[in-house]
């Protein structure tokens, strides 16, 4: 076997084949690799805590708005509807089932994008973390509007409610354009 051998085949110094070195490392990189490959995916059921948590306040949400509607109602009824802390009883409650909803959403599109696919509407197709953002995005912006509306209605700072709505446009308006430029971005690549 000795005779097969080539003098280029051993390191010069230590005088070890040079082939089976290189295996060894090869080898125990590879096995190193596979290891963590089998534990990343193993450990994508982590993201369902994420989900579990977003469906649990989701819940939790839709209860606490249910509950307060029936309180706005027993209120209009008591009333009889000259409360004018009403109409800001009934922005408070599209705020909390607005949240509600952004909670649904994260929940369904995490489960989307790292779990498994579930039948949803068209529109509320998850595809990648972009999708999940500009799905968000878009009920964020509804939510500011809703609480600006809040300020505008109880008015007691007119320069802090100018203001407000300034920051509220300004947020709005780079969550718009961040949405624009991507599908820009998605229909051109």
């Amino acid at each position: 076997m000795a005779g097969l051998m080539k003098h280029g085949d051993r390191h010069p110094y230590t005088g070890k084949i040079k082939g089976l070195a290189m295996n060894k490392k090869q080898i125990s990189i590879s096995y190193i690799d596979e290891l963590i490959k089998k534990s990343i995916e193993k450990s994508k059921s982590l993201i369902l805590i994420a989900v579990a948590s977003s469906l649990l306040a989701s819940a939790a949400a839709f209860v606490y708005g249910m509950i307060k509607t029936f309180d706005v109602i027993l209120n209009f009824v008591i009333s009889y509807g000259k409360d004018s802390l009403g109409v800001i009883a009934l922005l408070e409650l599209m705020d909390i089932f607005l949240i509600a909803t952004v909670l649904f959403i994260f929940a369904m599109g995490m489960y989307e994008l790292f779990i498994d696919t579930i039948a949803l509407p068209d529109w509320l197709i998850i595809r990648d973390l972009h999708d999940l953002k500009i799905k968000l995005s878009s009920v964020i912006i509804l939510v500011m509007g809703i609480i600006f509306l809040e300020h505008l209605v109880e008015w007691k700072d007119p320069l802090g409610t100018l203001y407000f709505g300034a920051s509220v446009a300004v947020v709005s308006g780079v969550l718009i354009a961040f949405s624009h430029y991507w599908q820009k971005e998605q229909r051109a690549g």
